[in-house]
């Protein structure tokens, strides 16, 4: 194998997969690079050859590797599939020393195996989602070099959440109801309860990297790779596969450290060519099933508004506010519908903002409410003889303040009315507040709250019980104050535009008609006066060889005319 270097990115890695998990394999190789004998025997031939110059080289880590039968194992693993350790065969060959059913069932397959021809593999060993093995172990355990990482503090609490299945413990689903809230929560409250736990299946890829004659002593294994899988298809394997990626380095401790070269590489089979049509044709066919489905939820016609009735679906926003007195700032509106307008009878045409502070913005204080509000309405025309256009609803509203003591002010109204014309559309209003004569009014709403309010909020534009022909507000003081901008999404259904818009289409479609059949005869007409062009010119060229040229130039300009 060629020497790449050393890969330190051995982070986790994250795959989603549509195939069963029981299909994955991984081929796990290790390689011992260097030893302590083979070290010190190194250098002190390097200091007998090369003491004269005074140079020493320390290329140990990539020199030529030494192969003996321990120095090198290569294994392709399952997903869940159990391979005992030499540390596993000695502890459950006996058993006496076998108490719970799975470890009486590892002494059955053990004694199996020695019957046999024995284990297959000498330091790869599993550790799988039945056996217990905890994070922490693993935690404790890796010794692949990783680059400086300093882990934070809710990385190291994420990574004990997630237990094998027997230490899950059982939650009594009795709480008493005085107890709510917990106010000190302990550890493994916090593990249980606070955080999604999703059903995930572990398996650890373990290395026996003792001397060689010393395998099977629990001090000398390690965590190789980790693989997670949970129900979604998401598998997460740590550290990731080599792929064109130089092997991991794998340090030993002790006073013996040793170095190993550790390969990890996909060995799952491919897909065969059947076997992915077929797939492809299974999912296929679930897709127009769950289309069918929701067809048939939706229903094969679509919902239209009764003949004569105008729908107005109005979604929109209250954006902001800016320019007002005081902080704390909140609206009230109420949508106002004219004659012959009418809305759902279980939807509220008002509604009320949150108390929003204001943020200054160059010169302005702003508030920023991104408040949503949606309205449904309908219109109808009683009287089909009335030729007056239809007057479209109108948003009034209101803008207070409200202070550390709960005292509100009035800091403005306005109104703002609906769109005609269906899209989007952004809008800002502009407002202004009733004031009172004299500075007694304007202390009491400085410092005990309170002001001028209007009794009908449709006085900001046109009162809805005036009957007369002119409105007067001769006399009534006011101030402008802030302005308010909103967003609408104004859409209109009615039966009606669809008939148009068929009988736009067919009165579009005869029209092409007839502009083709008179832009070929304009054509033809042109066509034809050229021909008379032209017999004109050879017939005054033959009888006035001369003045050809002046008599073609007027017989055309008047052929033209």
């Amino acid at each position: 194998m060629a020497d790449t270097g050393w890969s330190t990115d051995n982070g986790e890695a994250v795959y989603r997969s549509r195939d069963a998990i029981k299909n994955l394999k991984i081929r796990v190789k290790v390689q011992r690079v260097t030893s302590t004998a083979v070290l010190s025997q190194h250098l002190q031939n390097q200091v007998l050859t090369q003491q004269e110059r005074g140079v020493i080289e320390l290329d140990t880590f990539n020199s030529q590797l030494r192969s003996g039968p321990d120095d090198e194992e290569v294994l392709v693993v399952g997903w869940q599939e159990k391979l005992f350790s030499q540390y596993e065969e000695d502890l459950y060959q006996s058993e006496t020393g076998c108490q719970t059913p799975l470890e009486k069932q590892y002494h059955t397959e053990i004694l199996a195996l020695q019957r046999g021809q024995g284990r297959r593999n000498r330091r790869i060993f599993t550790y799988t989602d039945f056996d217990r093995f905890t994070n922490w172990e693993e935690h404790s355990q890796n010794p692949v070099i990783q680059a400086k990482f300093a882990p934070t503090f809710l990385v190291e609490r994420m990574a004990n959440i997630r237990h094998r299945k027997q230490e899950r413990r059982t939650v009594d689903a009795s709480v008493a109801k005085a107890r709510v809230i917990t106010w000190e929560p302990t550890e493994d409250f916090v593990k249980n309860s606070h955080v999604i736990n999703t059903t995930v299946q572990t398996m650890h890829i373990m290395g026996d990297l003792g001397p060689s004659g010393k395998l099977g002593l629990k001090e000398n294994e390690y965590v190789l790779c980790t693989i997670r899988a949970d129900s979604n298809g998401v598998i997460t394997i740590k550290p990731d596969f080599n792929n064109s990626k130089g092997p991991y380095r794998v340090e030993t401790e002790g006073e013996k450290k040793e170095v190993w070269r550790l390969t990890l590489v996909n060995a799952a089979p491919g897909i065969s060519v059947e076997e992915k049509d077929r797939e492809l044709r299974m999912y296929k066919d679930l897709y127009v099933r769950h289309r069918d489905y929701l067809n048939s939820l939706v229903g094969p016609d679509f919902e239209m508004p009764p003949i004569g009735v105008l729908r107005l679906l109005i979604n929109g926003e209250i954006v902001s506010a800016k320019g007002f007195e005081y902080d704390n700032l909140y609206i009230h509106f109420v949508l106002d519908l004219p004659n012959n307008w009418f809305g759902l009878p279980f939807e509220a045409l008002s509604g009320v903002t949150q108390t929003c502070q204001t943020r200054t913005l160059g010169k302005d204080n702003v508030a920023f409410f991104s408040y949503p509000f949606s309205f449904e309405t309908f219109f109808r025309k009683d009287d089909e003889s009335e030729e007056s256009l239809p007057q479209w609803p109108v948003l009034y509203f209101k803008v207070l303040s409200l202070d550390y003591w709960q005292r509100y002010r009035t800091e403005g109204y306005g109104y703002l009315v609906i769109p005609s014309v269906p899209g989007y559309h952004s809008v800002t209003c502009e407002t202004w507040r009733p004031v009172q004569n004299g500075t007694v009014a304007e202390l009491r709403r400085f410092f005990i709250g309170g002001s001028p309010e209007l009794e009908d909020n449709s006085y900001v534009r046109i009162p809805s019980t005036f009957k007369g022909e002119r409105l007067s507000r001769f006399g009534f003081r006011t101030e402008t104050s802030g302005s308010v901008t909103f967003t609408l999404n104004c859409l209109q259904q009615a039966r009606a535009f669809v008939d148009a818009n068929t009988l736009r289409k067919r009165r579009q479609t005869v029209e092409d008609h007839l502009g083709g059949y008179s832009q070929r005869k304009s054509v033809q007409q042109i066509m034809d006066l050229f021909e008379g062009a032209r017999g004109r010119m050879r017939a005054a060229r033959e009888a006035f060889p001369d003045n050809a040229v002046s008599v073609i130039t007027t017989q055309s300009s008047e052929s033209t005319a």
